[in-house]
Formats: C-alpha cells, structure tokens, sequence
C-alpha cells in the first residue's frame, strides 16, 4: 500500500509538471504569435486558436513569401497527380511530396473546422451529400484543408479580419490569460 501511495504521488508531480510546461509552452506561443502581426487575422477564425496558427506559421514561416495559396497548398503536398500504374489509370490522388506535419496540422484544423465553423461544415456536407461525384468524408477533409489555406492566405494578404457571409466581420477572441 506504501508503495503505492508513492507512485501515486510520483505521478502527480510528474502530471503538474507537464501541465505547468504545457501552459509555459503556449505562452510562449502566444507571444511568438503576436510577435508575427498575424495574430489578429489569423485568430478572427472561428475553430482557430493560439496553439493551431501558431503551429501553422511555424510549418510555413511567413505565408506572404509565397505568391498564391495554392503554392502553399502544394508545399503541404495537396497537389493532385495522377493515380497510375501500366495500363491501369485509376484517378487523382493528393502527390504528399510535402511536408507532413503540415498535411497533419492541416487535416486536424479541418475536423475543429468542420465542427465549429458554419461555412466548413456547409462545404463539407456540401462535398459529402452532392448528388454528382460525391467525396468521401476524409476526400472532404481535405478539400476542407485547402480552403482553411485560401482563407488563411487571403486574410494575410488582403490584411483583414475573417468576416460571415453578411460581411460583417467577427469578434476578435481575447488573448489567452495564464
């Protein structure tokens, strides 16, 4: 019982350490972010935080180098080629000769997207549900992923907030307090 109670209490020294390290970590994101000026655009998405844009930027650096979403689209690996082999052509198929973390961050912002964000979701039901040519839900996604790009991108350049169909645009979350 002894021994127990000890590992026990190893156990949660060891969990508020990783917890005090996990905030740390993302305070000092947060401060990384607003260091970049994207801060404010980025975060006026709704289903973005501090953690997933600034995991972004960090995978793409300044998005402004690049001279149109779909480089970045490509950059990621979501450029289409052709699914062949012989005499058999079986379709298109993402190339994923970029970098996979980025494929990955991407593929998790879409599900928070599809889940929180209103126009994600309608484009993934849309995607899902047409009647012609139908997309399987994880195709979706990454459909889905390529617009959180084009929308990222165009906020950066065009330097403005994420604004709904109405145009009108959307609160600014406030910085996260630790």
């Amino acid at each position: 019982m002894e021994s127990a109670r000890l590992r026990l209490n190893l156990l949660l020294n060891e969990l508020e350490l990783i917890e005090k390290s996990v905030s740390e970590i993302e305070l000092s994101m947060e401060r990384m972010l607003s260091a970049t000026g994207y801060a404010e655009h980025l975060l006026s998405i709704k289903g973005v935080g501090v953690v997933t844009a600034a995991s972004f930027l960090g995978e793409v650096g300044d998005p402004l180098r690049f001279q149109s979403a779909r480089q970045i689209a490509n950059y990621a690996g979501y450029n289409l080629v052709e699914d062949s082999s012989g005499k058999s052509v079986s379709g298109t198929c993402i190339s994923k000769r970029g970098r996979s973390q980025l494929r990955s961050l991407l593929y998790q912002m879409a599900l928070t997207m599809v889940a929180k964000n209103e126009e994600m979701k309608q484009l993934h039901k849309h995607l899902t549900s047409r009647s012609k040519n139908p997309l399987k839900k994880k195709q979706s996604l990454v459909v889905v992923s390529k617009k959180i790009i084009t929308v990222i991108y165009s906020l950066l350049k065009k330097q403005t907030t994420y604004a709904d169909k109405q145009g009108r645009e959307l609160p600014i979350r406030p910085p996260l307090v630790y």
